[in-house]
């Protein structure tokens, strides 16, 4: 997905800065996004962020307000430690009895600040371990710990611990995350392009096309089917409600989704029309129309116009379903049923 995005921006990924203001502020506000509206409430702007974008991911960022790379990394480490954040620091933060600096998130963190505390190194590390593991704190090292002015909170947190994340892979994961968000912040129409291309599983295309108001109907309805006594959403409405959040996110921002073009759409990712602030859909995101029959359309199209509906089924891998609903959509407008001549064509 990141290459995929410095390719259609012309960006080199080693030149992405990991101090850029805006982006760090999308871990904490909206604002960076611009929003015409927030039907979505976000309070955020980690939506579809690596590692930042899912609803308990985005939950600890509103009870925090990360503002450096740093504060980050904690929280990488919070979310992906058990015992850590839920019950734990959690319930620290809300209380106020520590800021998110003071609670523990990573493994590392706890070496380093029992050595800063004035512990010996080897109790340090070996307190880690422990802690690390889900063992808790042996009696001898919660002596050591109070006789370094170590808080009481800080010593019931360790021992609520069952696993805690090591800091290099939080900070490969922000790295990520970070380099992931300077897209969405500065290239917004790559970033969707490549989320939409890369990461969505399935799509519900026609509300896409046909706007914010389509959208949010359709989101609607799938988040009130269960309330109002309906059937649960099965797994391709969930992957679809998904690709909406995201879509209505874009549509927020002031750009759109075209239609799919029988001549400009690729096969598989969507295309990138600046001129008109838009996204030109693939001929996948038609439900029932798979990979390798939208690259028959590619590969066909090279060598000459369709000349008729009928023609394009003959000439592809297209079945006379997909057609169908391509022409529902508007797609085939500019084509004939079939290449019969009559009389009156003289």
């Amino acid at each position: 997905a990141l290459k995929m995005m410095c390719d259609l921006a012309g960006k080199n990924i080693d030149e992405i800065p990991m101090n850029d203001p805006e982006v760090l502020k999308l871990f904490s506000s909206s604002e960076p996004l611009k929003l015409e509206s927030n039907y979505l409430h976000q309070e955020t702007g980690a939506m579809a962020i690596p590692e930042f974008g899912t609803d308990f991911v985005r939950g600890i960022l509103e009870k925090t307000h990360p503002t450096t790379f740093a504060d980050l990394v904690i929280i990488s480490g919070l979310s992906h430690g058990t015992d850590v954040w839920n019950g734990n620091a959690e319930t620290l933060i809300n209380n106020k009895t520590a800021t998110l600096r003071e609670v523990i998130g990573c493994r590392d963190d706890i070496m380093t600040y029992l050595i800063g505390k004035g512990i010996p190194s080897s109790i340090s590390f070996a307190i880690m371990e422990d802690v690390r593991h889900g063992n808790g704190l042996k009696q001898e090292y919660v002596e050591v710990m109070t006789a370094h002015n170590v808080p009481q909170y800080y010593i019931d947190s360790c021992n609520k611990i069952q696993y805690l994340f090591p800091k290099g892979h939080a900070v490969a994961y922000v790295t990520m995350a970070i380099r992931v968000g300077y897209f969405k912040v500065h290239y917004p129409l790559e970033f969707y392009a490549t989320f939409f291309s890369v990461r969505s599983k399935q799509f519900d295309i026609i509300p896409m096309i046909k706007g914010y108001e389509s959208i949010v109907d359709r989101l609607e309805q799938l988040s009130t089917q269960e309330k109002r006594g309906g059937a649960k959403l099965s797994p391709k409405e969930e992957e679809q409600y998904k690709t909406l959040q995201i879509a209505l996110e874009m549509v927020e921002r002031g750009y759109k989704f075209g239609n799919i073009s029988l001549y400009k759409s690729d096969a598989v990712n969507f295309v990138i029309d600046h001129e008109n602030k838009m996204l030109i859909p693939p001929f996948i995101t038609i439900d029932g129309l798979g990979e390798n029959n939208a690259i028959t359309v590619v590969e066909e199209r090279k060598n000459k116009p369709f000349s008729s509906k009928e023609d394009l089924l003959k000439r592809t891998k297209l079945t006379s379903t997909n057609v169908k609903d391509l022409s529902d959509l508007g797609v085939l407008d500019e084509l004939n049923e079939n290449d019969q001549l009559s009389l009156f064509d003289f």
